[in-house]
Order: C-alpha cells, then sequence, then structure tokens
C-alpha cells in the first residue's frame, strides 16, 4: 500500500512543480521577448529569409575546429523535431483546442527572433575545448554577463534537464507507439533504444552530427509528404479547418472559446518544447559551427525553427484536424468539449497514428507513425546528450574529472531511456516540461540582458554585406569584451597580412 502512494504523491508533486515553472509569467515572457527581439532585429526572421537557406550549405573552410552550418542545423533539426511535433501537437490540441496550434505559429515566428539572438551569442562567446567548438547560454553567461554562478546553474539545469528529465519523454513515446502498432512490450523498445543510443554517442559530436544529417532531414521530408498526401485526401475539410484554428486561437469559436487561456499557454508551452527558441538548448548546438561571422550561423538557427514548427508541426495538426482523430478536453473542469468519431482516449500518438490509418488502414497508420516516432525520438535524445555532455564540459573543464563526468552521463542517459519508456506518458511529459521551463528562465532572462551585442553584430554582418565583403568578425571593433576565440582569429589574420 506504501509504494502505490509514494509514487502516486511524487507524481503530483511532479506535476505541481511543473505547473509553477510554466506559470503565466513564463508564457508572456517568451512571447514578449520574441516579439522585443524581431523588433529590434527588423524582423531579420523576414528580412533574410533567402539568405538563411543559402547559409544552410555554406562554412567557414578555414577553421579545421567544429562541425559545419549544415550539420549544426541538422542536430539542431534533431532537437526539435522529435516527440513535440507528433506526441506534442496532439497534446497542445487535446488541451486547448484547434487554437493552440496557431499560437505554435505565433511563438514560432516570433521565437525565430530568440533564436537568432542566443545563436548569435553562442557564436561571439564560444571556446575551442580539445579540437571541438562548445558555446551556448553557460558561456555568453559567464563571459558577457560576468556572472559565473548563473552560468553554473544554467550548466547544472542543462546536464539535470536534457540529461535525465527529457529523454524519458521521448523514449516513451516511442515505446508507447511500439506497443500500440506491434504489441511489443515497453520494456524491450527501451532496451533496444537504450542500446542503440549508447552505440552512438560513446563517438562524441562528430559521430552524433554525422548521424542527424542523414536522418534528420531525410524523415521530416517524408513525414510532411505523407501528411499532404493524408490532407490532399481530406481536401473538403482543410478550409474549415483553418477556420476553427483561427477562431479558436482568439476565443471566437463557439465550442472552444471558454478555454482561451489554455489555448494560448498550451500553444506556447509546447511550441517552444518543440522549437526551442528561447530554451537554450539551440544555442548550444550554435556555438559548435565554424563561421566566418556569428550572424551566419544566428540566421541558420533561426531557419531551422521555422522547419519544425511552420512545417513538421503544422502537417500534423492539420492531419488530425482534418480527420477529426482527436478530443479536446477543458483541463480546469475536465469536461469533455469535443469528442472524436474514432473513440479516443487522451492525447497521445494515437491521435496522428488514427490519422494516418484513415489513408493506410489503422494497422499501417500506426506502424508508420511508430517508425517515424522512432527515428525523429532517437535524434532528439541525441541532441540531448550533446546538450548535456556541453553542460558538463563547462562545469569541469578539461582533464580526468571532465571524462569521468562525461562516461557518468552516458550510463545515466542510457538509464533515463530506459526508464522512461516504462512510465506512464503524463510523468514523462511533467518532467520534461521542468527542465525546459527552468532552462527557459534563465537563459531568456539572460539574452534580454546581452542582445545589444547581437545587435552588434547584425549591424556588423549586414553593413559588410553592404559593402559587398565576405563579413568578418572582429569583437573589437564592436566593443565586445571576453570573446577570446575570435580576438585570436583577428591575430591570426593580421599576423597573416
Amino acid at each position: 500500500m506504501i509504494l502505490p502512494l509514494l509514487d502516486i504523491n511524487i507524481e503530483n508533486a511532479i506535476a505541481t512543480l511543473s505547473g509553477w515553472i510554466w506559470s503565466p509569467a513564463l508564457v508572456f515572457l517568451c512571447l514578449g521577448a520574441g516579439l522585443f527581439f524581431s523588433i529590434l532585429t527588423r524582423f531579420v526572421q523576414v528580412r533574410r529569409f533567402g539568405e538563411m537557406v543559402r547559409l544552410l550549405f555554406s562554412t567557414d573552410k578555414k577553421q579545421k575546429t567544429g562541425i559545419s552550418s549544415f550539420q549544426a542545423f541538422a542536430m539542431a533539426l534533431s532537437g526539435r523535431v522529435g516527440t513535440g511535433n507528433i506526441v506534442g501537437v496532439a497534446t497542445a490540441i487535446g488541451y486547448g483546442g484547434p487554437g493552440a496550434i496557431v499560437w505554435m505559429w505565433i511563438i514560432a515566428f516570433l521565437g525565430s527572433g530568440s533564436a537568432f539572438v542566443e545563436a548569435t551569442l553562442a557564436q561571439i562567446y564560444k571556446e575551442n575545448h580539445n579540437g571541438q567548438f562548445r558555446g551556448g547560454p553557460s558561456y555568453y553567461i559567464e563571459k558577457g554577463l560576468r556572472s559565473r554562478w548563473l552560468a553554473i546553474v544554467f550548466a547544472v539545469c542543462s546536464v539535470v534537464a536534457c540529461g535525465l528529465f527529457m529523454p524519458p519523454v521521448q523514449s516513451n513515446g516511442i515505446a508507447i507507439a511500439f506497443a500500440n502498432s506491434l504489441s511489443i512490450h515497453p520494456a524491450v523498445v527501451g532496451l533496444v533504444t537504450a542500446i542503440v543510443l549508447g552505440l552512438v554517442i560513446i563517438g562524441g559530436v562528430k559521430r552524433i552530427a554525422v548521424v542527424a544529417e542523414v536522418v534528420a532531414p531525410f524523415m521530416a521530408i517524408l513525414y510532411v509528404i505523407l501528411a499532404i498526401v493524408v490532407l490532399i485526401c481530406n481536401a473538403p475539410m482543410v478550409p474549415a479547418v483553418f477556420s476553427d484554428m483561427i477562431r479558436s486561437a482568439f476565443g471566437a469559436h463557439e465550442i472552444f472559446g471558454g478555454i482561451i487561456g489554455s489555448t494560448i499557454a498550451w500553444g506556447v508551452k509546447r511550441g517552444i518544447y518543440s522549437n526551442e527558441a528561447g530554451q537554450g538548448t539551440g544555442p548550444i548546438v550554435a556555438g559548435a559551427a565554424k563561421v566566418s561571422h556569428p550572424v551566419k550561423q544566428g540566421l541558420v538557427q533561426a531557419f531551422s525553427v521555422y522547419v519544425d514548427t511552420l512545417l513538421v508541426c503544422t502537417a500534423t495538426a492539420v492531419m488530425i484536424l482534418a480527420t477529426k482523430t482527436y478530443n479536446v478536453v477543458d483541463a480546469s473542469t475536465g469536461e469533455m468539449l469535443y469528442r472524436s468519431p474514432y473513440g479516443l482516449g487522451d492525447p497521445d500518438v494515437s491521435y496522428t497514428a488514427t490519422a494516418l490509418g484513415t489513408l493506410l488502414g489503422s494497422s499501417a497508420g500506426n506502424i508508420m507513425v511508430a517508425v517515424a516516432l522512432a527515428f525523429f525520438a532517437f535524434t532528439t535524445i541525441m541532441a540531448y546528450y550533446y546538450y548535456a555532455e556541453t553542460g558538463i564540459v563547462y562545469l569541469f573543464g578539461k582533464g580526468k574529472k571532465e571524462h569521468i563526468a562525461v562516461w557518468v552521463l552516458r550510463i545515466v542517459i542510457v538509464a533515463a531511456v530506459f526508464y522512461g519508456s516504462l512510465k506512464t506518458a503524463k510523468v514523462a511529459w511533467d518532467l520534461g516540461d521542468i527542465g525546459v521551463g527552468t532552462m527557459a528562465w534563465i537563459n531568456v532572462i539572460a539574452i534580454l540582458l546581452l542582445f545589444p551585442k547581437a545587435i552588434r553584430a547584425l549591424r556588423d554582418y549586414e553593413k559588410q554585406k553592404k559593402e559587398g565583403k565576405e563579413p568578418l568578425f572582429d569583437p573589437k571593433k564592436l566593443r565586445i569584451s571576453g570573446a577570446k576565440f575570435w580576438e585570436d582569429k583577428m591575430k591570426e589574420e593580421e599576423t597573416k597580412e
């Protein structure tokens, strides 16, 4: 009797803590920061859209250290395209109604402004560590804000969140999907996932980047194509779907108008979880790229937000809504506002699987979603490992302590993946939300304090482009201190001249 009660109490405590962290204050902070940065950059995510795509395949060949811009983009996409795009979208609709997707779009559009700023800052303050670039919030908080203690707090949060809290969300989604489609026991799925993950992460960032640049874009394109086919088959429903989404988003829908607060909250929360804008994990990957100017990777990372939310999440959402494979519940009262004719339960991967099943048949739909989710979620776990490893590197530096800590992290994340396959979806998502929310609080405040440096870098980049030059970054010229990597790079260039 005692153990079940204890388990229930722990689950309630996790849910309560998640609710505290994801208060309306964080929702408005993320929205406000995204709008603020978009205005200050004069909506760089729109003005420089063509350049974002071009820079995907550009890299600084003079630098032997680091990974290419496309590999960094693929790794960031790996972290963004996961259960948030399949299960997270279903959850947003289930508790926020169709309008939650519009708020996912809004936070993606505005969040691309935040992604640009944080990625640019990560490049400005990156370091060369044992032949690899390391960067991210801990580095720009210490060097830019000169706050070592806050940098340590973020690093600890990133290790705990990405190494322990967030991986179970992904493995839980994989386990449920394969249990539903092929009746494979979750423990078996968890064990296989954990073993394969272990084999990949032992190879470090280079192996992770190679796997990500092949798997992530391929699966994203294949999934979107399949979603488009489903929508074509349900073409008459599509106009009504978009009408419901818009009206529900702003409280004008006759059924979902009463849950406008939940609509905004769930859309923003799941949007941030999916696209990671402002969360602080995206800049960790951005700092690993080799570019001639920080703004280049800032633009690439801003584009990855579009791919995640405006493309993959929208494909999932419209597919679910057009086929009516969803329920909507008022989370505050428990009242069922809309019930699917397919007899579905709580929001989970079954919403997407059933939508695909209307085209492929229920068995084939479940299998297709299980396979897609397996690839998406697995590459996301790889990205989580890299985020956590960077936190370990920051905390322990070079030497034997770092080596031991990295191996401890590998063991912990593999164990967390197996553990997540056995727990309920709600616990997994609550733990993930705690991790994402804590990092978001710290990171958004940090970039709000550091944004002038990113704006200066953007103006410098655009000035050099206007003059017909290939932009090069000189931190001293822009009165940016603490950017040691770039200072040393400029000295090398001057010496060659």
